[in-house]
């Protein structure tokens, strides 16, 4: 799950969000008596581009949040009481 919202739903939302534009824009156009714009104007290379930033941004925003610190992992352990402390990097 983590991987499908940190790397493919980013590389596919711009082209996603691209494509209801033109649904939107070749309705709108139709309502008007107008053409809309075509299929095959599709801006392939602005749009793998956008997506390659957008995924580029999620990793570096997750890794900024997720608190990367340089000390040690310490395992999670049972201490004297019988209580579970959890592991995490100290």
């Amino acid at each position: 799950m983590r991987i499908l919202i940190e790397y493919i739903l980013p590389i596919f939302l711009p082209t996603a969000g691209w494509m209801l534009w033109l649904i939107w824009a070749q309705q709108r156009a139709r309502r008007l008596g107008q053409q809309g714009p075509a299929w095959q104007s599709v801006p392939i290379s602005w749009l793998l581009a956008a997506g390659v930033v957008l995924t580029m941004t999620v990793a570096i925003g997750g890794t900024l949040r997720s608190g990367y610190t340089t000390g040690s992992y310490q395992p999670a352990r049972i201490d004297d009481q019988g209580h579970l402390v959890p592991g995490g990097i100290r």
